[in-house]
């Protein structure tokens, strides 16, 4: 079977992490793969802020848990790196182009071996004060909102199972 298409079969969301870091050749390919994606009229406005640093981790998790309205929960399940996903809310596809980035990254970090998940709530996150807030401090612009956190690491244990798929989801005209 095609590569590919071996791996979009066999990636599975990863809810559990080992502590250690992400390899950095690792992260850098997964990081190129987003820049790839596709994007509306070739204008790609998405934006990828590659999060290692444990206090930012842990406060994008404690703002993401706050957004959930369950503030002990752990919703980044001691994922080590978090790529946040931002578009230009300028573009009228922003949320389309971060959504194709988002599945780049997932993609091309379970071709290589990294555990992904797509964490919600990036948008609600980075409306509130704090997230305007790491905005100004990365120096990216006020125009720019959250799509996804892709959080990356080695799986702490086997990947799930997969769900098998639905039938009637292919309509041929």
């Amino acid at each position: 079977m095609n590569q590919v298409l071996q791996t979009l079969r066999q990636r599975r969301s990863i809810r559990s992490y080992q502590l250690r870091q992400v390899d950095q050749n690792a992260l850098d390919a997964i990081l190129e793969a987003g820049l790839w994606a596709p994007s509306g009229m070739g204008m790609q406005s998405p934006v990828l802020v590659a999060v290692q640093d444990p206090e930012t981790v842990t406060l994008l998790s404690r703002l993401n848990a706050r957004v959930l309205g369950q503030p002990d929960a752990a919703p980044f399940y001691g994922a080590p790196t978090v790529v946040v996903v931002l578009a230009d809310t300028g573009r009228p596809t922003w949320r389309q182009d971060g959504s194709l980035v988002m599945g780049n990254l997932m993609n091309a970090a379970a071709s290589l071996g990294v555990g992904s998940c797509w964490i919600h709530r990036a948008e609600e996150v980075f409306d509130l004060p704090e997230g305007r807030a790491l905005l100004e401090k990365w120096g990216l612009p006020a125009t720019l909102r959250g799509v996804g956190h892709c959080i990356l690491g080695y799986a702490d244990g086997p990947a799930p199972a997969p769900k098998p798929r639905r039938d009637g989801r292919i309509v041929r005209v």
